[in-house]
């Protein structure tokens, strides 16, 4: 026969296993939707780097074309260097942030999903 401190021993013992069960999966669930966000994340600083680079990439494209319709060689040649100047700088700052965003929160330097080299 079972006395009442073995009953009230084991009861206790039960709620504490079904708490720290109920503590872990909601750990779990928890872990995984900040994964889910991390990578919504990234996936969406990736996208706005496609779209600034395509910007860019116009903007150049349109120094490029209005400097070769100017008539003096300085001007010429000043728009040209700027226009050399945005891309490189761009492409820089376009590179160190891809390599941000594809580098996990651990530090690894893992691509992520979906990401783009250049």
């Amino acid at each position: 026969m079972t006395n009442p401190t073995d009953k009230a021993f084991n009861a206790a013992e039960e709620a504490t296993a079904q708490a720290t069960q109920a503590a872990e999966d909601t750990i779990a669930r928890i872990r995984e939707m900040n994964e889910r966000i991390i990578e919504s994340s990234r996936s969406a600083g990736l996208a706005s780097l496609d779209a600034y680079e395509n910007a860019l990439e116009n903007l150049v494209q349109l120094q490029e074309q209005t400097a070769g319709a100017t008539q003096l060689e300085w001007v010429n040649a000043l728009a040209h260097a700027h226009a050399r100047y945005v891309q490189d700088v761009s492409k820089a700052y376009t590179s160190a942030a891809r390599e941000m965003l594809n580098t996990p929160l651990g530090g690894s330097a893992a691509p992520a999903k979906g990401a783009k080299k250049k």
